[in-house]
């Protein structure tokens, strides 16, 4: 009987042994689950972070854009105004009425450079697709290659590398 009663308190002595094992073993394994997921939400968050500031900066961007082609298209619709003033001003006899003219079309390009948009003036270059729009071609004179603006029928304009209106012209073929 003493022999089973030592096995008993052995045993009675390994159970809490065992149990005190596990309990270390859990709350290490507790304590590395814990560590990944604060390493993961760490990541997730950092990820959402950088996700929002491109999502920012992007509508930024397009909101520039926007107000960019906005202003582009006022600009735009004050180029046939342009055209009438220089209309006006060459069919104009009086003197007077030609320097009245004249400054209202020198403030006209003033505005217009002041928002950095440019005429295109390609008379005597070589034909561009980009810039330019051929209304009608003329044959050839003598010496003159083919291909070539021979006279602007509208005025284009451009503001950087945008074109705003395209030049209508007249090439040589």
């Amino acid at each position: 009987m003493e022999k089973e009663e030592l096995k008993l308190n052995e045993l009675a002595e390994e159970v809490p042994a065992k149990e005190e094992k596990k309990k270390k073993v859990n709350k290490k394994e507790e304590l590395e689950k814990a560590l990944v997921e604060a390493e993961e939400s760490t990541r997730k968050w950092y990820a959402v972070t950088a996700e929002y500031e491109n999502y920012r900066r992007r509508m930024q961007n397009q909101a520039a854009a926007r107000y960019q082609d906005g202003r582009n298209d006022v600009i735009a619709s004050l180029f046939p105004i342009g055209d009438n003033l220089e209309r006006a001003m060459a069919s104009c006899a009086d003197e007077s009425t030609k320097q009245g003219l004249d400054m209202v079309l020198k403030s006209f390009k003033k505005v217009l450079d002041g928002e950095g948009v440019e005429e295109i003036d390609p008379v005597g270059q070589p034909f561009n697709a980009d810039t330019m729009e051929a209304i009608m071609a003329m044959p050839c004179a003598d010496g003159e290659e083919a291909g070539l603006v021979k006279q602007v029928y509208v005025k284009g304009y451009k503001k950087g590398d945008k074109v705003l209106r395209y030049a209508q012209v007249i090439v040589t073929q």
